[in-house]
């Protein structure tokens, strides 16, 4: 049997037993694919690259612990969530930066402002993946992408209503996340 026929399964059982020649053949198969669906979220080439690589890195690394029923859902969803953290980072530190940097009160160096940005993605992280990954994506469409909740639907093939109620769902959540945020950077900034 050719190793070009072998499945998706066959394959990822061979990395699972340290098969480095699989994993390169995964890494053919796939790269392309995800560095697309990676692009089509986010207009950066080397961002894109970076994140298809980093999937590809902790897969290998974490070869022995991971159990994967399909490898391409679980590729197509471990891209967009790399793609989803770089975005949700640039955002966080543009935001933080225009609000307490430009303050003229709070003149902050890049060191306290990195140890602010750490332990804010921290605990925003820890609440996002809280949520059910449906939920999440359509948050990520809906807030990142900003796309209106009928575009939503249609591309996800749902209905409005499921939409408004998953974002609901979201940000009733989520406003737990930024209680705490705003509690942290309050205690910080007047210590």
């Amino acid at each position: 049997m050719s190793n070009h026929s072998l499945t998706d399964t066959e394959l990822w059982h061979a990395v699972r037993n340290d098969d480095a020649s699989a994993f390169n053949m995964l890494f053919d198969r796939y790269w392309i694919r995800l560095y697309k669906t990676a692009h089509f979220y986010l207009d950066d080439r080397e961002v894109c690259a970076e994140a298809v690589n980093d999937v590809f890195v902790s897969i290998w690394n974490r070869r022995k612990e991971l159990e994967i029923v399909s490898f391409c859902t679980f590729m197509q969803t471990s891209v967009r969530y790399q793609i989803y953290k770089r975005r949700k980072a640039v955002k966080l530190e543009v935001i933080f930066k225009e609000n307490l940097v430009d303050d003229a009160h709070f003149q902050l160096n890049d060191g306290e402002i990195k140890i602010q940005q750490t332990e804010i993605d921290i605990r925003l992280n820890g609440h996002l993946d809280k949520l059910p990954k449906r939920c999440q994506e359509i948050f990520e469409l809906s807030r990142f992408d900003n796309l209106s909740n009928q575009e939503i639907a249609e591309r996800l093939n749902i209905s409005k209503r499921t939409v408004e109620n998953q974002l609901a769902l979201a940000v009733k959540h989520l406003r737990l996340c930024f209680k705490h945020i705003c509690i942290l950077l309050f205690a910080y900034l007047f210590m």
